[in-house]
């Protein structure tokens, strides 16, 4: 690659949701998630229209996120519980991740995380920042996660949470910030959220601070 391949900011195509054309929308299924198919068109890098086609998505609305640290203790909050998507990979299914939960009509991120952090740890949130959007999986979900990241008192929060409605059983976790990031460069921690999350931490942590000061 020679120095004029590379992308820049102004290269982009300036395209918009105006330059895609939904003809028809179908519901292939609705139950906690919803799976639907669209039929449209979108506008191509030579400013024609593509053909028409066919696009089958996964949505199950938006999420927000937090990951809890102790700035004083140098540690983050972690929980564990089962999840049935890992079940294929080479690790064990029971993952280490966010406190996190589904954003509800009428209510913030904002509201969510610390709704989540009390339901699934036991923590009140101190500080809380906004770090980003991101897209889960764009080529075939809809969903968006906002992230955070919140200063927190770990002393006496590890044992198990959850809401037995909603079948959770969640294990608590403090764990060391820089043990918590080898994880993350030895694949221990493998699922995206916690590991933007805690890459994030490793390159702001100054930054934190000074949003805490």
């Amino acid at each position: 690659m020679n120095e004029h391949s590379f992308i820049s900011c102004n290269d982009f195509s300036g395209y918009t949701k105006a330059d895609v054309k939904i003809i028809k929308k179908e519901s292939l299924y609705k139950g906690f998630f919803q799976c639907n198919k669209y039929t449209l068109q979108h506008k191509l890098f030579s400013g024609d229209w593509s053909a028409v086609i066919e696009r089958e998505f996964f949505e199950r609305g938006n999420a927000a996120a937090v990951l809890a640290y102790d700035f004083e203790k140098d540690c983050v909050i972690l929980i564990e519980q089962f999840r049935f998507g890992a079940l294929g990979g080479k690790q064990s299914p029971w993952l280490l991740e966010l406190v996190a939960g589904m954003i509800d009509e009428g209510e913030s991120a904002h509201d969510v995380v610390h709704r989540e952090a009390f339901e699934e740890a036991g923590l009140r949130l101190l500080s809380c920042q906004f770090i980003m959007n991101y897209l889960v999986s764009p080529g075939g979900s809809t969903e968006q996660v906002a992230l955070f990241i919140a200063n927190v008192e770990s002393q006496g929060v590890e044992g198990v949470y959850g809401l037995t409605e909603e079948s959770e059983d969640i294990r608590v976790h403090v764990i060391p910030r820089k043990v918590a990031y080898q994880w993350v460069v030895e694949g221990k921690i493998n699922n995206a959220m916690t590991v933007i999350a805690l890459q994030w931490l490793e390159l702001n942590k100054k930054l934190f601070k000074v949003q805490l000061d």
